[in-house]
């Protein structure tokens, strides 16, 4: 986590995504960065859960990915027992009905 996060691109595409998401070509024009780094970069966001993707159709038919950050927060902590990081991700829709269901039982 780190070392993703410690990675300018990796950032600046977390920061491009937290309000709207956007495509592979919109962040590489954002983060002025080859399509092959920011695909590279959002495979590693994927992995960690920091990035979602969802597909879309263009007027055209074609479909394509945009990227949408999905955290609000990393917290990190010195403990006794070495470093803690905690990852304060957003709720997709569906987990926030189940919580809001779960809590009128």
């Amino acid at each position: 986590m780190f070392e993703l996060l410690d990675d300018e691109y990796a950032r600046d595409i977390l920061v491009a995504t937290y309000r709207e998401p956007k495509s592979a070509d919109a962040l590489a024009e954002v983060c002025d960065a080859s399509p092959s780094t920011i695909y590279r970069r959002v495979e590693r966001l994927e992995d960690q859960h920091l990035l979602d993707a969802e597909q879309r159709l263009d007027p055209d038919g074609h479909h394509y990915e945009v990227y949408a950050a999905c955290l609000q927060r990393v917290t990190v902590e010195l403990t006794e027992d070495g470093i803690e990081i905690d990852v304060d991700r957003d709720e997709d829709a569906v987990d926030r009905f189940t919580r809001l269901y779960e809590g009128f039982k």
